[in-house]
């Protein structure tokens, strides 16, 4: 089994043409075959930065950063043979329809592609396939770019805030298919801003404020280590409404109290009272992500 990472970046730093302040200040961080790795943080803070560089968007970054062993941008055409890129912004053209559109750029990958209309199926847009794009909604597009980035089967998938203007529904679609997608082995780099997405997908998750990174582990270990050990319960009283009382966790097991309740009551819910990611986001930076 290859232990090797698909990406290694060490200290990478990046400042646009004509101005001064870095937006990417010394980043560190590898990741490994195979995971969903989430780069977490406001607009503004280097994350679509390092996308691009990454994808070979941008030059001039100082530091190391490699893909598959080398700089992207010593790859040549063959990377983009391996990578597939959703952009945060729908980007298609807009007088083709959604099937002329991904067999277009179907027709642009050496080997072989998957089918547009089996991929326009998967995202829900089986019944849009023949409609130009120019009059499909926002989130209908950010679909098709979903889509378009699968035409190659890539080993990695650059996504950026995939489930931007989705309804729970087709949020849900993009997000079992990233999924997928780590279940038959690809690897994602997923940014966004979205705690909820990124918890619920990612293995691992980096903290992104002013181009560093100020915290990186898998979201359940970086939430243990910021929750209270409390354990909440809401039950019923005698005369039907809802209390609510909280108990350490350490010492639970011998706590009179937690088990008269149990005992006594009829109990609606329990709880550790874990903190979210947005709350450790706030923790750690000291910053929300508004």
């Amino acid at each position: 089994m290859n232990t090797e990472p698909v990406i290694a970046v060490s200290e990478l730093t990046y400042t646009y043409p004509k101005t001064t302040e870095p937006a990417v200040r010394g980043m560190d961080f590898t990741v490994a075959p195979g995971e969903i790795f989430g780069f977490l943080g406001p607009s503004g803070a280097g994350k679509s930065t390092t996308q691009k560089l990454l994808i070979g968007l941008l030059r001039g970054h100082g530091g190391r950063m490699l893909v598959w062993g080398r700089d992207p941008l010593d790859w040549g055409s063959d990377y983009y043979q391996r990578i597939g890129v959703s952009f945060e912004l729908p980007n298609h053209y807009l007088k083709l329809t959604g099937a002329e559109n991904l067999q277009f750029f179907a027709s642009l990958y050496d080997g072989a592609t998957q089918d547009p209309r089996t991929l326009l199926e998967a995202v829900g847009l089986a019944d849009a396939a023949d409609t130009r794009v120019g009059k499909y909604s926002k989130g209908m597009q950010m679909r098709l770019t979903f889509a378009r980035a699968l035409l190659n089967d890539p080993e990695l998938i650059f996504l950026d805030e995939p489930t931007s203007g989705l309804d729970p529904v087709n949020a849900r679609r993009v997000k079992d298919m990233v999924l997928d997608l780590k279940d038959r082995g690809r690897t994602v780099f997923l940014t966004t801003h979205d705690m909820a997405t990124a918890d619920e997908l990612c293995d691992r998750v980096a903290f992104v404020v002013d181009g560093r990174i100020v915290a990186l582990d898998a979201p359940t270990e970086l939430k243990i280590a910021r929750s209270r050990r409390l354990v909440r319960v809401e039950y019923r009283a005698a005369e039907g409404t809802l209390q609510t009382a909280e108990f350490p966790m350490d010492g639970l097991a011998d706590d009179a109290d937690f088990h008269s309740v149990l005992r006594s009551h009829h109990v609606e819910t329990i709880h550790s009272r874990e903190a979210s990611l947005d709350e450790v986001f706030v923790d750690v930076t000291g910053r929300s992500l508004a």
